[in-house]
């Protein structure tokens, strides 16, 4: 049975929200959210319409646009039944002209847009993936050409060619294949540094390949959208150019030639402007609501709101037994009924986290464990307000030091980070900031919460990095995070984490990126900061060798639930929860092994799957139907153990060599392993 889904109106999904919560597949994402745009429906809608009117043209026209059928007598007619927008100085019927006046804008924009292509989108792939001199050569002629307005450029090409609306269109091209050759070069640049094009140089992939198949499908929608305006724009100047005689010629139908018509005889008739103007007008309109529509599809989704997030509301829940404990005593942060939610696309939400409670007492060291996909690090996200929209966070309460986090203003919640909550993400290298030197970003936080002058700032982070470890910390205040290797980046991380000594600091796998000698280092480091400042760590962590070394109690999430929390001693000496006894088990330990390597079946299931009664079930070699019939509590007991177990009195406590042999007939066959 399914997670119970929460109705919900007008959310929407990040495009890895979409694709995992509701399984759908990136074009039906991209379709969705284009389909949903009311704006960029319209203009589509009104673009295929010219479509269709250029296409049909010679049956939807009554009249020939370029025959007078009254002659002289019928100038200047308002509009008619016969007539429908009157007709012009010369008799001809302005709607025939404008249905015909659409074809030739459609096809001037579309050929100018295919030669902007087909001249920069070579280039600019070639100039980008190889860079060197052929780079450095054709974006100094490029800075020439767009340095001159693309409509005086156009007519310059054309006065050395001729006038023609072909030749017009081909010179618009030409210009505008300088601002594809430039998008094209700057997407190039950065996707050719991605794994995957490496994956395809390892795999023996020829560079024409990796161009033209592996990185060309990924930078393709930002010259998707740039087309589209590009297209707009073209529309645009042919008409510019036909009102000037330097596009289309006399036996053909133009808006801009209309415009021209109307401009001699404006003083007697104004309204012979109006049906070219109007035309162009909306045609431009819906080519640039299709292209913001393209823009916002393809990117980021997010739901209004400062900054892409939401503050933690505040919901009463209906307790389980035992679930919400007492505050410990002397505890700094306390976290009562956590739930995070996202939106489901079919409607709906799915909670990622569910009702978790936590408490981190002062100078503790609490290990949150679990899988990949367990829902850790949003938990630390939700409770500094940071789920990402559309997610949804609510809590009956959040205290940190004894004030209430939930439902804080922005402003609020932004003077409590960075300086009483401090975090170490995971990846030092893509949490750095590239454009900024290491003393900047040392220096941000102290400038911001404690109001340091910037030579303050900049002594005080020098201080910060030579605590941290960081050798020559002064000089190396001017270097850039490329510059610092895996290890010191993460101890730049966390100089900028404790940079205001914060209260609490949540360490987000801290240690993952790092090989085992700089593990140690940056644990020992971590143990040594937390006794100088006095501060909390909340400890997220898959490794339990890590959470051995430094943590003093253990709470193990599976699936969004915390499902055995206490003391670590107990907790891995007697496990409650055989998710943790199958943890415990698959640990690789310093002995030779011969036989099978213990696991724990399957792997944790997406959130939309979770059962409504036991989420570690589908796995449980113990499972039982009391264990799915429904919701299992936390329960609770006077020594800070709790676990979410139905069976746990059944469970006989065993070591860990008994609990390797009753797991054995789930592990995995191996010819031999060195722990």
């Amino acid at each position: 049975m399914a997670t119970p889904i929460i109705a919900t109106e007008g959310s929407t999904l990040t495009d890895q929200q979409l694709g995992a919560v509701g399984g759908m597949s990136g074009r039906k994402r991209f379709a969705r959210r284009f389909l949903r745009n009311k704006v960029a429906m319209a203009g589509a809608s009104f673009v295929l319409l010219l479509v269709i009117v250029a296409i049909f043209a010679p049956l939807i026209a009554p009249y020939d646009p370029n025959l007078a059928a009254g002659g002289l007598s019928s100038a200047f007619l308002p509009p008619s039944g016969d007539h429908w927008l009157g007709t012009d100085g010369t008799g001809l019927d302005q709607f025939s002209r404008v249905v015909y006046g659409t074809r030739l804008a459609l096809l001037a924009g579309i050929e100018a847009v295919a030669v902007s292509l087909v001249i920069g989108l070579p280039i600019g792939l070639f100039i980008g993936y190889f860079g060197g001199w052929t780079d450095r050569f054709t974006m100094r002629v490029v800075e020439a050409i767009v340095a001159v307005p693309t409509t005086m450029m156009a007519m310059a090409i054309i006065a050395a060619t001729g006038p023609g609306i072909q030749k017009a269109m081909f010179a618009v091209g030409f210009v505008y294949a300088m601002a594809i050759i430039r998008l094209a070069r700057a997407e190039v640049l950065g996707a050719r540094a991605e794994l995957y094009v490496d994956g395809a140089r390892a795999a023996g992939a020829s560079d024409n390949r990796i161009m033209w198949r592996h990185i060309l499908p990924n930078v393709a929608p930002a010259l998707i959208v740039q087309s589209t305006l590009l297209l707009a724009a073209s529309v645009l100047i042919e008409a510019g150019l036909s009102l000037l005689g330097l596009g289309a010629g006399a036996d053909q139908v133009s808006w801009g030639i209309m415009l021209r018509s109307a401009s001699q005889v404006i003083d007697r008739d104004a309204f012979q402007a109006w049906p070219a103007g109007i035309a162009l007008f909306l045609t431009v309109l819906a080519l640039n609501a299709v292209g913001d529509g393209l823009r916002d599809a393809f990117a980021r989704e997010a739901r209004g709101g400062r900054l892409g997030v939401g503050q933690v509301a505040r919901v009463a829940v209906v307790k389980e037994a035992g679930s919400a404990p007492p505050p410990e005593p002397g505890a700094l942060v306390v976290v009562r009924d956590l739930t995070v939610t996202f939106p489901r696309p079919s409607g709906g939400e799915v909670a990622v986290v569910q009702n978790v409670s936590l408490d981190i007492e002062a100078g503790e060291v609490l290990a949150l464990v679990g899988e990949s996909g367990s829902g850790k690090s949003i938990t630390a996200l939700a409770m500094l307000g940071l789920v990402p929209d559309p997610g949804r966070v609510t809590a009956s309460s959040i205290t940190l030091g004894g004030r209430d986090l939930v439902g804080l203003p922005f402003k609020e919640m932004r003077k409590i980070r960075g300086k009483d909550i401090g975090v170490i993400f995971q990846e030092p290298s893509a949490s750095l900031n590239p454009a900024y030197t290491i003393g900047d970003q040392v220096s941000e936080p102290l400038r911001t919460h404690l109001g340091m002058s910037k030579k303050q700032a900049r002594a005080r982070a020098a201080e910060l990095l030579d605590l941290v470890g960081i050798p020559q910390a002064g000089k190396r205040l001017g270097d850039y995070p490329h510059q610092y290797s895996g290890g010191m980046a993460q101890r730049v991380m966390i100089a900028i984490a404790l940079a205001c000594e914060p209260k609490l600091l949540i360490a987000d796998e801290p240690t993952t990126a790092l090989d085992v000698t700089v593990q140690g280092q940056v644990l020992d480091l971590l143990l040594d900061l937390r006794r100088e400042f006095g501060m909390s760590i909340l400890l997220i962590t898959h490794d339990l060798g890590v959470v051995a070394d430094v943590a003093d109690r253990g709470a193990v999430m599976y699936a969004g639930q915390i499902i055995e929390t206490g003391p670590l001693a107990d907790v891995f000496r007697a496990p409650r929860h055989p998710y943790t006894e199958g943890l415990l088990v698959a640990v690789p330990r310093n002995e030779r092994r011969v036989g099978t390597l213990p696991t724990i079946p399957g792997v944790v299931p997406p959130p939309w799957e979770w059962p409504v009664g036991c989420h570690f079930a589908p796995r449980c070699r113990y499972a039982a139907d009391e264990c799915r019939a429904g919701p299992v509590p936390l329960v609770l007991d006077g020594s800070g153990r709790g676990h979410r177990c139905a069976r746990a009195d059944e469970l006989t406590l065993r070591g860990v060599a008994d609990r390797e042999a009753a797991v054995a007939e789930l592990a995995v066959p191996v010819e031999e392993v060195a722990g």
